[in-house]
């Protein structure tokens, strides 16, 4: 059922095109301040875990030099603690493992906030000792 009236299209107008969608905006480069807050973050993240700063890596990499040097410094020492805590669980047979995993705890723990307290102060950090697994 048509509603007689509606009015009728002009055959001389074209019909209008849907606008085509507007491809997303990339985003910029991170200004200093932030550059530094999210490198100081990805450190302070390896209290959780190698996620965070995994995370925050892969998602600023290519918007901040400087994030992008200490993600990956806190990324490949939080890998390394993992390797600790899996030869920690391995050893737990023997009761030895329990030890070790909790020494890597304490290690993670302090080195982490260590990292933290001096990116947040712009200036780079490199873990005594980290695999460096990610170039």
């Amino acid at each position: 059922m048509t509603d007689p009236n509606a009015p009728t299209p002009d055959p001389n107008v074209p019909p209008q095109q849907p606008v085509p969608p507007q491809p997303a905006a990339s985003a910029g480069p991170l200004p200093q301040d932030q550059d530094i807050q999210w490198a100081s973050f990805a450190h302070l993240g390896g209290i959780l875990g190698f996620l965070p700063s995994l995370i925050i890596w892969l998602v600023f990499k290519d918007r901040g030099q400087f994030t992008n040097v200490e993600a990956k410094e806190a990324l490949n020492f939080q890998i390394t603690m993992l390797i600790g805590y899996v030869i920690g669980a391995v050893l737990s047979i023997i009761l030895i493992g329990g030890l070790i995993s909790l020494a890597v705890w304490v290690i993670s723990i302090v080195f982490s906030i260590i990292a933290f307290l001096r990116v947040k102060d712009g200036q780079h950090y490199r873990y005594p000792f980290a695999l460096r697994l990610i170039k």
